[in-house]
């Protein structure tokens, strides 16, 4: 019988700092000659200048790819055309999770490196060895593991701060979760998205994420509303992406990102951000846990201030809505997703009674405080 190992993964060269987008040149100089930048057109419309200037300036020709919206398995196989077309050696993402998702895929099926230069702090899918694939509709649909992280993930801090605070808030729900999920990971001795046993290095990577953002979120938040860079800034784009990044991948993931999957089968959560869903996610896996009363309060306290939802009502799902809960439910607990890495046996019925039990609790604990009441959410279509 072979042994389980231990390991720990992670991307070949982390750049982070204001103006750092003038030094992506530079780096990509050192990883090919020929790259592919994929970016949107609104992405490309406040950094393309800095870009160019820098691809110039290492000599390396500028050549950008639109991204198509979603991290589908049809958008990935285009971009793995316009990759063996163009003759790049180097493919790069310019933008968020779901830009970075499809360009990793397509540039391991084209056989090239790639590089990320996120545009914002909203996941931590920059720095990992793996992309998450949705239907054309936006359901999740599949992992996608990849033999190598990253070569090179670059992030402006000034281009973070610059973009709505949201998408800063929405990072810091996926990265809370880092820590609950690696945690229960660690008990269970279950195996990680690495493809071993969580190392001690991973988890306490994880545990730092979770301290980083519980001292420096609130403060970072309100710099990023006045596009101001400071020092708690810096901290937690790094927690969101790197700290992050390396915790989930290599400290291992559990009931908060397997009901985000699930919640994404229901299309009345269609348009919410990643980590908005997750954060619901992390309030039922502490219910799943049988958290303290005081550990409960304390997250649904913290996180309503930061902005993230702790109701099934602000995911666009209400509590009574039983064939909806018990979609997501379903969903969350299919065989081989991450709620079985969870150091005890979780079943749909006990997911759907931990979602179904939240609005009531939070909504009580939400009053206590005197923190807003949660507002009910209409997906765009």
């Amino acid at each position: 019988m072979v042994q389980p190992i231990r390991t720990m993964i992670s991307p070949g060269r982390y750049v982070q700092g204001r103006g750092a987008i003038h030094q992506l040149g530079r780096y990509l100089a050192q990883l090919g000659s020929k790259p592919l930048l994929v970016a949107d057109g609104a992405v490309w419309g406040f950094v393309g200048h800095d870009v160019e200037a820098s691809l110039a300036e290492a000599g390396l020709p500028v050549d950008r790819r639109d991204f198509g919206g979603v991290p589908s398995a049809k958008e990935v196989d285009r971009l793995v055309g316009e990759i063996t077309s163009s003759g790049a050696d180097v493919a790069v993402a310019i933008g968020g999770g779901s830009t970075i998702d499809a360009v990793k895929a397509a540039g391991h099926l084209a056989g090239i490196r790639w590089a990320n230069a996120p545009t914002v702090a909203s996941t931590d899918a920059p720095c990992s060895a793996l992309s998450v694939i949705y239907t054309e509709d936006g359901e999740f649909e599949a992992y996608r593991f990849f033999p190598r992280n990253p070569d090179l993930v670059l992030v402006d801090s000034q281009v973070v701060a610059n973009a709505p605070a949201e998408f800063l808030i929405a990072g810091v729900g996926d990265a809370l979760a880092t820590w609950l999920e690696a945690r229960a990971t660690a008990q269970s001795s279950s195996r990680t998205m690495a493809g071993g046993l969580p190392t001690v290095t991973g988890t306490a990577l994880a545990k730092l994420s979770w301290d980083v953002l519980w001292e420096n979120a609130l403060p970072a938040i309100d710099a990023v509303r006045d596009n101001q860079v400071t020092p708690a800034v810096e901290k937690v784009i790094e927690a969101n992406t790197l700290l992050s990044g390396l915790g989930f991948e290599s400290g291992g993931l559990a009931a908060a990102h397997a009901i985000h999957n699930g919640l994404t089968s229901v299309a009345a959560t269609h348009g919410l951000a990643h980590g908005q869903k997750v954060n619901l996610g992390s309030v039922a896996q502490l219910v799943l846990e049988g958290a303290t009363p005081a550990d409960l309060r304390e997250f649904i306290e913290f996180t309503t201030t930061v902005g993230l939802p702790t109701t099934l009502t602000e995911v666009g799902i209400k509590p009574d809505d039983t064939e909806s809960v018990r979609a997501v439910a379903t969903a969350a607990t299919a065989e081989g997703e991450t709620i079985h890495s969870m150091p005890f046996e979780v079943t749909a019925a006990d997911v759907a009674a931990a979602l179904t039990s939240i609005d009531r609790h939070a909504t009580r604990i939400r009053e206590n405080a005197k923190l807003p009441a949660p507002v009910s959410y209409t997906a765009k279509h």
